[in-house]
């Protein structure tokens, strides 16, 4: 999307930037931030709400804010931004109902959290972009539904795997291929890692140990390939994606995968282990002209059916903006589902035998780890999708690797995600 500097620098002669709130200011907020102050023209970042308001005033600090206001309300947000001053509050309903700002950024990683988030933003008429794949793997598909009815975006972003590969997927429609197989290089899957095992590897990176285990546990890649999957129509080959150990490069699955089996799932969202270019994404696709096959053999693409294509790195928070101007300038989405049902969904898997009176932790946590699965399948066996299963309890004993359903548990009362997740649910065809 080169056409944003344009349109960004456009706004910045005309004194109208584009404005930016953020509710979270973990790891990758902090990069986002500096990232839009030091290298966006034509985009600010006004406001961030933060749990830990000392969060968000280390984030404008480190992009080389001199002054930084605090608020409590929404009247003290919009006077910091009419004065031009970022202001951070603990409350993140203030940044989302201000009137100086254009666009909010979830930057949470939170389900429940990102869920009340999203509907405030329709509400208020802000577009939504989210750096949570968590909410919108478990309901974004209702999330879009609604910000259509509103009239906002709602999207994935680009640099996040997902959007990086609905990119290469639209690339790929544009040259008149048919994409089958979108997906995902990983340099580690171990569904038994926990934060006591992962937390040397985040403290190395000043990252959060759980956040660093949904991506060893396989918990994230689900997310982000259900994520895919809901925005391309695609589906799985089976219970956890095929996940093949290949290593070699991308190039290669070329012939490890059949285009017959493919077309009869309308594509396929997949991962592999260890392949280079790594990290990346790919995207595998075919084209039934023998005349444009011929002149894709002299392009050093192959001899067919399949022909690859990829990413080989995913910049996060460095493309972020582009998302954010896609969405305010052009009205256009990086990534979101297709319609008001998903195609994919990720399950809960005990990553230990637990206890009957256990109450499940978060996503990259001790008890369990997520699993992608077909829609229709988890709607038919009841199967609990893993971005609900925060604190529910267990009612019997599980073994470990069992999969979770909603008989096996009692779901916190009064949650937003339920509810959300019943009309979600109620059209999502059975099997």
């Amino acid at each position: 999307m080169i056409v944003v500097d344009s349109l960004l620098a456009e706004r910045q002669r005309n004194g109208r930037p584009v404005r930016v709130a953020l509710v979270g200011a973990g790891f990758m907020g902090r990069g986002l931030v500096n990232q839009i102050v030091n290298a966006t023209p034509g985009m600010d970042v006004v406001a961030i709400a933060a749990r830990r308001p000392e969060q968000g005033v280390r984030a404008f600090t480190e992009a080389g804010a001199a002054h930084v206001a605090t608020a409590d309300d929404v009247t003290a947000v919009d006077r910091a931004v009419r004065a031009g001053t970022p202001v951070v509050t603990p409350d993140w309903r203030a940044v989302v109902a201000a009137d100086g700002v254009d666009v909010v950024v979830d930057v949470t990683g939170a389900v429940e959290l990102g869920a009340h988030v999203a509907l405030a933003c329709f509400e208020h008429g802000k577009h939504l972009v989210l750096m949570n794949a968590e909410v919108d793997a478990t309901v974004g598909p209702e999330l879009a539904r609604r910000a259509d009815a509103a009239g906002v975006v709602y999207t994935g972003c680009d640099g996040d795997q997902p959007g990086v590969q609905m990119n290469l997927v639209r690339f790929v429609r544009g040259l008149g291929l048919e994409p089958l197989v979108a997906g995902n290089i990983k340099g580690l899957q171990d569904p038994y890692r926990n934060p006591t095992t992962q937390e040397g590897f985040a403290r190395r990176w000043g990252q959060d140990p759980h956040m660093v285990t949904s991506f060893a546990d396989g918990t994230k890649i689900s997310m982000e390939q259900a994520v895919v999957a809901n925005a391309t129509g695609m589906s799985v080959h089976r219970r956890g994606m095929l996940g093949r150990d290949h290593h070699e490069h991308v190039d290669t699955l070329v012939d490890h995968y059949d285009v017959d089996e493919l077309r009869s799932l309308g594509g396929a969202v997949d991962y592999v282990v260890g392949a280079q270019p790594g990290p990346g994404v790919y995207v595998l696709g075919t084209h039934d002209d023998p005349r444009q096959r011929h002149y894709l053999e002299l392009y050093k693409l192959g001899t067919g059916p399949l022909y690859s294509f990829y990413t080989p790195y995913h910049l996060c928070h460095f493309e972020v903006p582009t998302t954010i101007a896609r969405a305010a300038l052009l009205g256009d989405a990086t990534i979101r589902p297709l319609s008001g049902r998903p195609s994919v969904e990720v399950l809960t898997t005990a990553k230990t035998p637990l206890a009957a009176g256990t109450v499940l932790d978060g996503l990259g946590g001790y008890h369990t780890y997520g699993q992608a699965e077909r829609a229709d399948v988890t709607a038919t066996q009841r199967l609990l999708p893993i971005g609900v299963a925060e604190g529910c309890t267990l009612v019997r004993d599980v073994p470990q690797d069992a999969v979770l359903t909603y008989d096996d548990v009692v779901l916190p009362e009064g949650r937003l995600v339920d509810r959300l997740r019943a009309e979600q649910d109620a059209r999502v065809p059975s099997a």
